[in-house]
């Protein structure tokens, strides 16, 4: 994947949590409950683009954040 696009797609996350009033922690402890093993560390790589996302990690920001996948992809 395009590093550029991961760093657009991490700053949506980041954007789409702050709207929330959510923390990282508070976030990553959502997907762990889960069964979605990352920490905050893992969580603040992701919204600066220098850790890789994987599907269901997406799939379960979607349901936490209440979003669509558009909302969480970069639209160009």
């Amino acid at each position: 994947m395009n590093s550029e696009y991961e760093k657009r797609m991490g700053a949506n996350i980041r954007t789409l949590r702050e709207e929330r009033n959510m923390t990282q922690e508070q976030l990553s402890a959502k997907l762990q409950l889960e069964n979605c093993d990352i920490t905050r560390s893992a969580m603040a790589k992701i919204e600066v683009g220098q850790r890789h996302i994987y599907p269901d990690e997406i799939y379960l920001l979607k349901k936490i954040l209440r979003v669509s996948f558009e909302d969480i992809f970069p639209q160009d």
